[in-house]
């Protein structure tokens, strides 16, 4: 896999400099280059290619979600990445289409696994490692169970994924990603609606568009009054709005009495 080429853009310098060297010393990454406001961004962005650009939210002049947006209309815009200290905007930078959400100070392990997600993802286009993709056919069978395991093609292996090992599932075009506890990801080509009406009784919950989660590996969930999220494998993954008053019901009633 070659590196990636990265453009990282924060107006505070300690905060720079920190996720430079991580980016650096990552074996995912190829180039990093650094940028102090959005408005040198968009210089870099206009005269250079990158794949992703990782995005501070609060900056002078025009900030981060505002820059997301301009991205947003390229025609081969690159992936968007929000590093941030403030979690009260992780809705809304899923709504301009981020890709990660990470708060700082972020750790290798968390950006690795976020540039990870992002070198994978290929929305509505075949994987480009066929090795990753999870052995089931392109659509179940009316009325099918997944079953608790889910086989999955690893090169000449086959390795079988508990459902019970599974702590997110991210939407990713025909695809989704199955997220475990160890940190690794498979890709599935089943549709989201099939795992989420198959799933909903062992304990996992649609929370917005793009994400069905394990309600026990719900460490915590936060609002601001606006926007909601909840904190998985130390990851903020957003709420809709419509799904919020459930969530917490299921919660509760679901993990909460199961733990004491």
């Amino acid at each position: 896999m070659t590196g990636l080429s990265i453009l990282a853009v924060d107006d505070e310098a300690p905060s720079l400099d920190e996720l430079c060297y991580l980016l650096r010393t990552s074996p995912l990454v190829g180039r990093a280059v650094v940028s102090t406001s959005a408005t040198d961004a968009l210089r870099h962005l206009r005269d250079e290619q990158f794949d992703a650009v990782l995005l501070d939210i609060r900056m002078p002049g025009l900030d981060g979600m505002e820059l997301a947006r301009v991205l947003g209309r390229f025609a081969a815009p690159p992936v968007v990445i929000f590093v941030t200290a403030h979690e009260d905007h992780a809705l809304e930078a899923f709504e301009v289409g981020a890709a990660g959400y990470l708060l700082k100070p972020v750790d290798e392990a968390r950006l690795d696994r976020v540039l990870r997600r992002a070198v994978l993802q290929a929305p509505r286009e075949p994987p480009s490692h066929p090795g990753d993709v999870a052995a089931v056919p392109p659509a179940a069978p009316e009325g099918s169970r997944l079953g608790e395991v889910v086989a999955v093609d690893a090169g000449a292996r086959t390795r079988f994924v508990a459902r019970s090992d599974i702590a997110w599932v991210e939407s990713a075009g025909d695809y989704v990603r199955l997220h475990l506890r160890d940190g690794a990801s498979h890709l599935l080509r089943i549709p989201m609606a099939v795992l989420e009406e198959e799933w909903s009784g062992y304990g996992f919950a649609r929370i917005h568009r793009g994400y069905l989660v394990s309600l026990r590996d719900v460490a915590e969930l936060r609002s601001d009054g606006a926007h909601t999220s909840v904190r998985v494998l130390g990851e903020l993954l957003p709420v809709s709005r419509r799904s919020v008053h459930e969530l917490r019901e299921r919660l509760v009633r679901d993990v909460r009495p199961a733990a004491r």
